[in-house]
């Protein structure tokens, strides 16, 4: 047995939300030893920034950026936080988080927990440059109603924006009650236009991979109205379609989306999809468990790749195996 095997049969005996809680605080208490390891190079271009590498830590693993000087060690090359909101909110009940180990997939109601986004602006301050793009996903507080929804993203922008790389709109998550209308054409538009007058760093929108196809094409058709640098293919699904039987009953009782090897072809589908319609460059992410998988979405488009369910299952050697597979 590997030694993440090891580990992760330790980790799987507790509830999903306190093994997430407990690797967080020791990557962070690891980085001075960590921090001598770097990431693989496979340096790539994409909307203007330079990464050292293609595959990144998806938001949602490090919401607050606990352990962001110990990701590299593990060969990302770029990482998101997040997401983030204007106000520091609990998210929704515990438990929250479930895992489906026969699948390899997760499901999450989170609700965007996080500290907010003026205590992730004051830690990221403390640490100062780091030596990898990264990016910040920004979503709207729970508290703040639909039609206060562009002034709240604002807000969190203004505090963050000189220490992001990059910035993700989530507009996508089915965790935050009314969420997913913002991907509607009047909203996105609204919300897109705010947000360019406030940088001139790239942004992104994250999608659901739940819309139809006429929806999807209209979204991508308003980000190249907005000028919007990137588009990241998927969000988590409120489909169950792919769960193993066995686990079946476990996902259908769990309100919230579903991540990991479910979800992947449906990716693989969006990926191509937004690339024909437009030269907005995706980053992929969605049931990346192996090297091919990555490869997959390279193939079918995407210029970078992200992860999170994948490394919970598979540990931290499958991301330098996607960037070997990438190159």
């Amino acid at each position: 047995m590997s030694l993440y095997g090891a580990a992760r049969r330790v980790m799987f005996r507790l509830d999903a939300e306190t093994a997430h809680e407990r690797t967080l605080r020791a990557l962070s208490a690891a980085a001075p030893v960590l921090r001598r390891r770097t990431a693989p190079a496979r340096p790539t271009t994409v909307f203007g920034i330079r990464f050292p590498n293609p595959v990144g830590l998806a938001a949602g693993m490090d919401k607050n950026g606990v352990a962001l000087r110990s990701w590299p060690a593990l060969g990302f090359g770029f990482v998101e936080v997040g997401t983030v909101t204007l106000h520091a909110q609990p998210g929704n009940p515990r438990p929250r988080l479930f895992r489906l180990p026969v699948t390899g997939a997760i499901v999450n109601r989170m609700g965007f927990n996080n500290a907010g986004a003026a205590a992730l602006a004051a830690r990221l301050e403390r640490l100062g440059p780091l030596p990898y793009p990264l990016g910040i996903s920004l979503g709207k507080s729970k508290v703040t109603p639909l039609d206060g929804a562009v002034d709240d993203y604002v807000g969190s922008l203004d505090l963050v924006e000189r220490h992001g790389d990059y910035f993700a709109v989530n507009v996508s998550s089915p965790n935050t009650p009314g969420l997913r209308s913002l991907q509607d054409r009047a909203f996105l538009g609204d919300l897109l236009r705010a947000l360019r007058e406030r940088t001139g760093k790239p942004l992104l929108v994250k999608v659901a991979p739940d819309l139809t196809d006429p929806a999807l094409a209209e979204l991508v058709e308003v980000a190249g109205e907005h000028r919007v640098d990137g588009i990241i293919a998927t969000n988590t699904t409120v489909s169950r379609a792919g769960v193993a039987g066995s686990e079946t009953a476990l996902a259908t009782a769990q309100e919230g989306g579903l991540s990991g090897p479910p979800v992947h072809d449906r990716v693989i589908q969006i990926v191509k999809f937004i690339t024909s319609e437009t030269t907005i460059p995706v980053i992929g992410v969605g049931g990346v468990d192996s090297p091919a998988a990555a490869r997959r979405l390279a193939d079918a488009g995407a210029s970078l790749v992200q992860l999170y369910t994948g490394l919970v299952y598979r540990g931290p050697a499958l991301v330098r195996a996607c960037v070997k597979e990438w190159g």
